[in-house]
């Protein structure tokens, strides 16, 4: 069996006193119900810091999170616990693990297309995250600091609402007010896309993946071509255009 761990992640368990409730009232996904979800730790203005997948072990939370994020979030949280009693610190017993087809772990929250995940004791040698950046942007869905940006994106622009990533109905999170507001207008202005290198636009480039031959970019919805796009954006990219 080909190795299926993702090192490019990390494990962040939180532990202790009602700690989903705790994140239920940062992050901007519904964390009360069955996980994984797919969320994100915004700044007030709603532009996306960190995004990771919550998981569930009994009466703690694991955050399948960047590793390279991973201390920069841990450090966020611990500002936000104040006199809570919560643990937050790194899961090192367990690794993520991907496979693009399958019957092991669960379908990824975003899209189903992405393929398979589960937590488990990390394998050995180069791991699967060549070949998980691979299919993920090929289906143009971004994650990450490099391509959703360090609070610079929008977390609607980052396609959150179309990859199950925000709950519009659980009540108040940090960055919910302007997400709100942009949800009920109905508007989103700009968003990420994945296009290949070369159809790049220099000017509206996060990221350009080389080796890969994509590109990361945050264009107005106008410049997007509906027919080019990933068929799961289609939807919103006609309404965003009023059509």
């Amino acid at each position: 069996m080909p190795n299926t761990t993702l090192n490019d992640r990390a494990l962040l368990r939180l532990s202790g006193e009602d700690v989903r409730g705790f994140l239920q009232g940062l992050v901007t996904n519904d964390v009360s119900g069955n996980l994984p979800v797919w969320a994100a730790l915004l700044t007030p203005q709603g532009k996306a810091l960190f995004d990771f997948l919550i998981w569930g072990d009994e009466e703690d939370v694991l955050i399948d999170c960047e590793r390279a994020a991973a201390d920069d979030l841990t450090k966020r949280l611990t500002l936000y616990r104040l006199r809570r009693a919560i643990t937050i610190a790194r899961e090192d017993g367990l690794g993520v693990h991907w496979a693009k087809e399958g019957d092991l772990g669960v379908v990824d929250p975003r899209l189903s297309d992405l393929g398979q995940r589960w937590l488990a004791p990390a394998g050995e040698g180069e791991g699967a995250d060549a070949a998980w950046q691979a299919h993920r942007l090929s289906l143009g869905v971004t994650e990450g600091r490099a391509e959703l940006g360090d609070g610079t994106t929008l977390w609607l622009e980052c396609n959150a609402a179309e990859l199950n990533g925000v709950s519009f109905t659980k009540g108040c999170y940090v960055g919910q007010e302007n997400t709100a507001r942009m949800n009920w207008r109905q508007k989103v202005n700009r968003r990420l896309v994945v296009v290949p290198i070369g159809e790049a636009d220099d000017k509206r480039q996060v990221v350009t993946w080389p080796e890969l031959g994509w590109s990361v970019e945050h264009r107005r919805v106008e410049n997007i071509d509906p027919a080019a796009a990933p068929g799961w954006m289609r939807e919103a990219l006609t309404a965003d255009r009023g059509a």
